[in-house]
This record gives C-alpha cells, sequence and structure tokens, in this order.
C-alpha cells in the first residue's frame, strides 16, 4: 500500500509526545470508533463462517471490492430466525469496533437477517412511518381493557400452537370466561384478507369483550401479514380492544403498533386479556372478612349510641326540659323587645340629626341663584346675537353694493356687450381672435344673441 507523504497529515513527533504502548493504541482506537459510529447496517455476502464450541459467530462480510471481519456473540445468536452459511447476502445491524490483541477493525453484529427482508424492512419502516404520522399508534386512541370480560375472542390459526398456548393460559387464569375462536390463516397470501374478516366479524356479532390477535414466531415473511396496511387499520377501526400477542418478544409488528395493548407472546396475551382467577377468590375472601369487621364494628357503635341515648332519656323527663325550654324563651323574649326599643331610640335620633345636617346643606337657595344667572346670561345671549346679526346685515349690504359696483353685469348696463365663442366659451377681446363665418354669441345687459362674423377690420 502506497501513501503519499503531506504536511498537512504526517509532522515530526516533538520531544514532548506521548509514547504509546500497542495496547494502548489499539484500546484508543477502539473506543475512537465507539465514538464515532453508532449502529450501522451493512450489507453483503457471508464467507469464512466459523462457529466455535464457545457459541460465537465468527465471518467475515464482502463484496466485490472489499470485506470486513465480523463477530456475532452467542447472546444475539439465539435471536437468529435463519442459520446463516457462507454465500449468504444478508444484511447486518452491527457497531463497528476494534478487536485490541490483534489490532483487527471489525464489525459487532446485533441483528442478521437475509438481503431479501431488507426490502420487507424499508416497507415495513416507511408504512410504520405513515400510520405513526395519521395518529394509528396515538395512546389516546387505545382503548382501555375490560377488568373481566364476559368473553374473549381469539383470531388465530386454529390448529397453530399459538392457540394450545392461549387456551391452556386462560384455563389456568379463569376457566369461567368462555372463549370465541375465529380461526383464520396467519401465514401466506389471502392471510391479510381472513384476519380483517375475522376482526370485521366479531366486531358485528358482539360475541366478545376483548379480542386476542395471535400466532406463533417466526421470520419477517412468516409475519408479514400483521405488517399489513389493511390489517392495521381494521384493527385500529375496531370497537373492540384488540390485543396482540404476535411471534417472540423480539418481534414487533405493525399491528403490534396499532393494538390497543401488545403483548411479548401469545400466552402473555392471555394473561393481559383475564384475571388471575385465584388472586380474585383471594380478593374476595379478603374483602368479605373486611366486611364482616365493618358490619360488627357498625353494630357496637350503633348499640353503645343507644345505650348511652336511653340513659340520657331516662336521667331527663320531657317536661323539666319544656319548663326550662320555656323559661329561655321569655327570657330571649323580653331581651329582644329592650333591644327592639333601643334599636328604634337609636335610629330615631341619628335620623334627626341627619334631616338637621340635611337642611344646612339644601341645594334649594343654590338652585335660586343659578336661575337667576341663567336667565340674567340669556338676556345678555339675545341681545348679544341681536347686535351681531345687525352688524353682519350692515356688512352684507356693503359688500353687494361694492360687488354690483365692479359686476360685469353693470358695464353692460352702460351699452357694452360680452362677445364669447359658444364652442368654448372664450372671451373675444380682440378681432384677431375671429376669422370670417365664425360663430358668435353677444350678450347684452338685457338678453342676447348669435350672429357669424363676415368681415374682419382690424384696429
Amino acid at each position: 500500500m502506497h501513501i503519499e507523504e503531506s504536511p498537512s497529515f504526517f509532522r515530526a513527533p516533538t520531544h514532548e509526545a506521548a509514547i504509546y504502548t500497542v495496547s494502548q493504541l489499539n484500546r484508543e482506537a477502539r473506543e475512537l470508533l465507539n465514538e464515532h459510529f453508532f449502529t450501522v447496517r451493512v450489507e453483503g455476502e457471508i464467507s469464512n463462517l466459523s462457529t466455535p464450541s464457545s457459541g460465537h459467530i465468527y465471518f467475515s462480510l464482502k463484496d466485490a471490492n472489499a470485506q470486513v471481519r465480523c463477530a456475532m456473540f452467542r447472546t444475539q445468536k439465539r435471536r437468529l430466525t435463519c442459520t446463516p452459511k457462507n454465500g449468504d447476502q444478508v444484511i447486518v445491524d452491527a457497531q463497528v469496533s476494534l478487536y485490541e490483541a490483534r489490532g483487527d477493525y471489525q464489525l459487532i453484529v446485533a441483528k442478521l437477517q437475509p438481503a431479501g427482508a431488507g426490502e420487507l424492512r424499508r416497507a415495513f419502516e416507511a408504512l410504520k412511518a405513515k400510520l405513526a404520522g395519521e395518529g394509528l399508534f396515538a395512546a389516546e386512541a387505545k382503548q382501555p381493557l375490560p377488568n373481566l370480560p364476559a368473553a374473549i375472542g381469539v383470531i388465530s390459526s386454529p390448529s397453530g400452537a399459538a392457540v394450545r398456548d392461549i387456551l391452556t393460559v386462560l384455563k389456568r387464569r379463569f376457566p369461567a370466561v368462555p372463549v370465541i375462536l375465529y380461526g383464520t390463516s396467519v401465514q401466506g397470501a389471502g392471510a391479510k384478507q381472513e384476519i380483517v374478516r375475522a376482526l370485521q366479524i366479531a366486531n358485528r356479532r358482539r360475541e366478545c369483550e376483548v379480542v386476542i390477535l395471535a400466532r406463533g414466531g417466526g421470520s419477517l415473511e412468516d409475519l408479514w401479514p400483521f405488517n399489513e396496511e389493511i390489517v392495521a387499520r381494521a384493527i385500529h377501526a375496531s370497537d373492540l380492544p384488540v390485543i396482540t400477542g404476535i411471534g417472540h418478544e423480539i418481534d414487533f409488528s405493525i399491528a403490534d403498533f396499532v393494538a390497543d395493548l401488545r403483548a411479548p407472546t401469545p400466552s402473555a396475551a392471555a394473561e393481559a386479556a383475564t384475571p388471575d382467577s385465584q388472586e380474585w377468590l383471594g380478593k374476595f375472601h379478603y374483602y368479605e372478612s373486611r366486611i364482616t369487621q365493618l358490619q360488627q364494628r357498625q353494630l357496637q357503635r350503633q348499640q353503645q349510641q343507644l345505650d348511652w341515648l336511653t340513659k340520657r332519656l331516662l336521667l331527663q323527663h320531657p317536661r323539666r326540659q319544656l319548663a326550662s325550654k320555656s323559661q329561655r324563651l321569655d327570657d330571649l323574649e323580653l331581651r329582644l323587645d329592650q333591644a327592639w326599643q333601643r334599636k328604634v331610640s337609636l335610629c330615631n335620633h341619628e335620623l334627626a340629626g341627619q334631616s338637621a345636617r340635611l337642611w344646612q346643606f339644601s341645594p334649594a337657595e343654590k338652585i335660586k341663584a343659578h336661575q337667576f344667572q341663567q336667565r340674567n346670561l340669556g338676556q345678555r345671549l339675545r341681545t348679544a346675537m341681536r347686535h351681531s346679526l345687525e352688524k353682519c346685515s350692515q356688512r352684507l349690504v356693503r359688500n353687494s353694493q361694492t360687488l354690483h359696483a365692479i359686476s360685469p353685469l353693470a358695464t353692460l348696463d352702460r351699452g357694452y356687450a360680452l362677445v364669447t365663442r359658444p364652442s368654448d366659451n372664450t372671451v373675444i377681446h380682440s378681432a384677431t381672435q375671429l376669422k370670417t363665418g365664425d360663430i358668435v354669441n353677444t350678450r347684452l345687459a338685457k338678453g342676447q344673441f348669435t350672429s357669424q362674423v363676415q368681415e374682419i377690420e382690424d384696429a
């Protein structure tokens, strides 16, 4: 491998630079890779596959131009839904790391699936994002489960292990609850339509109060009917609460996100749908004991109160009580009468004082003074208005005379005439403004006439 030297990348170390051991260098390189790369998804072909007795898997992932070492530890290996072999085209989810002992750059694989499943995974993520955007996964869209359903509906394959697991759990936990099976296919091309039809039948018949949608484990392709959009929308449209128990604990489907409750397995779904009968019986016995104790305590308290009231009744004769209350009533009546008299006297005294103060500040005199002032001001206003009108009338006469003196109508009265052109009402001041044949209007002091110019003479 040839590397071109460049001053921007290679510099001579200074005397103060730290000296690494190989272990330190590899450790820091591994930490740098772990911090820079989070989980990556890589597609390639498996080669050099080895499965030592430790249970781990080691292989290389290659394409036409390069390869990278990979390690998958046994804890992740248990989750595999397929058996990898040399030549398989796969997609891995992995953490970029470095094996310090040899200084090998490698991928720590967390998940491995056939490359064909990549398209399904992309379709899964696209539909998941679409339905999440429409609010189908929202918490407020989830329905509460009944505490004790009158009946439980199960939508699954009648011959599958999931149904047997569900029935076993329901029989153990609460055998009194009836189970209604809506048999469907849970795998294959027509499974999605059958699942939707079963959900619609359960909602239409109303034979149960909760529905379990379940199947056993399988590959992504096997579980794909539960990732179909029509199944998700049918679950969302269901008036009955839906519990999903699809595949194993690590398997998630679109149906799980839409369902009102997602259980990791079919058995867990059956447990979520019913209470534990033994637990309920224990609660019933506890509540029965508590009610009995409370009733006994209440009866004791009531008996004690009855005994105490009986003694009081015997010690206090009603006639003595009536005499005492009668005397108390007379005393209160006397005190009420005295208080009423004092209150009336006090109010009369206060009323007299307020009346005297009111007459001192009576507005009658002020009203008379203001009325006199109003009449005086009214008379002055009328006099001022009359004088002002006379002055205005005299000014109007003088202005009319002046206007008449300078008015052109006065000039016409002296024998002059006003000549204009009819087309634009232009006043003719000179003969040069006219030509032979022009039409003109001539206004006199009384009336006007129209004429035509026959001859023009210059002044």
